[in-house]
């Protein structure tokens, strides 16, 4: 029982801390953003832990975690894929150019957007198939290999539009600064086209990898996802009404509503028709019809 809890506390220590950002500036802000990326990296990799084992939080890190810090030195040093950019100091001590809390929050953001793909590519009848932690078996619910191109992609967009609210709340407060940030989108400026399609490029590589390495434990999703799910939703909408209202940002609220809605919205919609229709509860057996009496 308390296993199931603990994602759910960290996910309200995290909330409490996002609301107290737009009411900050300077300093404070910008340690509100490091303990926010911090928690969600423990919530993200302790749910994974968690719900799916040691196999699965180990493939995430490395995924996620290794694999963030490598294409964002990458990036420091040669400017593919994102662009020319650098790092100021107020996010904390750097290797190679690169803050360490940069790919913490890579993977804060990758799982929940995993499963939100997952539970969106599932069919309705297996959405609530069993993951058991640390003996890499589950349930029904892996697609076929055309199916789990289209999860890998739906993932994708889950986590590179986060960056459609990310890059310019960023950039906005000095975090970072790009050398040339042209084309860019319109009413985006500082922000390279080159960054997004750079998201892409890792997200699909990330995505790709995340499944293989963690075995079938991931390939489902079940009520112990309910935290994630949330995550996810919360990053979409309190990010919409901080940007529009908050942060005066009402140009990424409007590209970050439309790039993460591709999956928020739907994975918003699944969510209240499997409230109305729980399709994890067994239906219950009819004496004297489907079995004997």
């Amino acid at each position: 029982m308390i296993r199931r809890h603990v994602p759910w506390l960290l996910l309200a220590v995290l909330v409490l801390t996002q609301i107290c950002y737009p009411l900050t500036t300077g300093v404070t802000r910008a340690r509100l953003t490091v303990a926010t990326v911090v928690l969600g990296y423990l919530l993200s990799v302790g749910h994974a832990l968690l719900s799916r084992g040691p196999r699965a939080a180990l493939a995430l890190v490395a995924v996620a975690t290794g694999g963030g810090f490598a294409i964002e030195a990458l990036g420091v040093a040669t400017g593919f894929p994102f662009g020319s950019y650098d790092y100021s100091g107020e996010l904390g001590p750097k290797l190679a150019g690169v803050p360490l809390i940069i790919p913490l929050a890579w993977t804060w953001m990758a799982w929940p957007a995993w499963l939100a793909a997952v539970r969106l590519t599932t069919p309705a009848g297996r959405a609530a198939g069993t993951a058991t932690a640390g003996t890499g078996t589950a349930g029904t619910g892996t697609p076929g290999w055309a199916g789990h191109v289209g999860r890998v992609a739906l993932a994708t967009v889950g986590l590179a539009g986060w960056d459609l609210f990310l890059d310019p709340q960023m950039v906005a407060e000095g975090y970072w600064v790009w050398r040339d940030a042209t084309p860019a989108l319109p009413g985006l400026p500082g922000i390279p086209v080159s960054n997004y399609l750079g998201w892409l490029l890792f997200a699909v590589l990330l995505m790709s990898a995340l499944r293989p390495l963690a075995g079938p434990a991931v390939a489902v999703t079940d009520s112990r996802d309910h935290p994630m799910f949330a995550l996810y939703l919360w990053t979409y909408f309190s990010s919409v009404l901080a940007h529009a209202v908050f942060l005066r940002l009402p140009a990424s609220a409007i590209w970050g509503a439309v790039g993460m809605a591709v999956v928020a919205v739907p994975l918003a919609v699944t969510l209240l028709r499997a409230r109305r229709r729980p399709v994890d509860r067994p239906a219950p057996q009819r004496t004297g019809v489907d079995t004997p009496a």
